[in-house]
């Protein structure tokens, strides 16, 4: 009776294992070869700066290029076989910040990953909207000295990308399975130097369930390379 009740059973269970996996499977086709948004703040993350900096040394090696990568400002997926990552990098060349459209992909079970495109895009003013940063975005007047510190709105990019930029430091020294993630930026001041910028930020960051309060300073020179000068927990 107990192997009549199994050989029973058996096709019933059979039948829902190829109906589950058959759904799974279609899943995945119907989102096959189209292009997706990444997961927000994902231009940011270690991963995708890695792919950045991939493709611009795979231009540099293979054009004897001089560029300089400085960071991902855009990030988009496409699923193939593997996943086809479609980036606009910002980088450096000749002392001049420009845009550059780069296509890698990567099979992370094959230990591959390869460089389809990579093309000018433009100057970052005209593609992405945020200009390289100059103390005229701080009122500072041409020729004039720097005026100290003063506010400055925390949703201004030059804000928001010295904010990720120390966001990703702390992540970087930190020990933590769960990454921090930049929940706000709750006030913002800065200085223009000579030859630098300053940016004081209080930040509220998350971290699984925990949020933090962080006092940062970040610097940024003039060819637009960001440095977490202080940090410091607030209580």
């Amino acid at each position: 009776m107990k192997l009549r009740s199994q050989s029973n059973s058996s096709p019933s269970f059979v039948f829902f294992f190829v109906l589950f996996f058959s759904f799974i499977a279609l899943s995945e086709m119907a989102t096959l070869g189209g292009i997706r948004d990444s997961p927000a703040g994902s231009e940011n993350s270690l991963e995708t700066e890695a792919l950045g900096r991939f493709a611009v040394d795979d231009h540099n090696q293979k054009q004897n290029g001089m560029l300089e990568f400085v960071r991902v400002v855009k990030a988009k997926e496409q699923v193939v076989a593997g996943t086809l990552h479609h980036l606009v990098v910002e980088a450096i060349d000749g002392g001049k910040k420009k845009l550059y459209e780069a296509k890698v992909w990567v099979k992370p079970w094959l230990n591959f990953k390869q460089v389809q495109e990579f093309k000018h895009a433009g100057e970052p003013e005209t593609v992405s909207g945020t200009p390289s940063f100059t103390s005229s975005d701080l009122g500072v007047k041409q020729g004039g000295h720097a005026p100290g510190w003063q506010d400055v709105h925390p949703q201004d990019p030059q804000v928001q990308d010295a904010a990720n930029h120390a966001v990703k430091s702390l992540q970087q020294k930190s020990n933590s399975l769960f990454p921090y993630e930049l929940q706000e930026v709750v006030h913002a001041k800065s200085e223009v130097m000579e030859e630098h910028a300053k940016f004081n930020m209080l930040l509220k960051l998350k971290r699984g369930d925990k949020e933090e309060k962080y006092k940062v300073e970040v610097h940024k020179n003039n060819e637009g390379a960001y440095n977490l000068n202080q940090m410091e927990v607030e209580h």
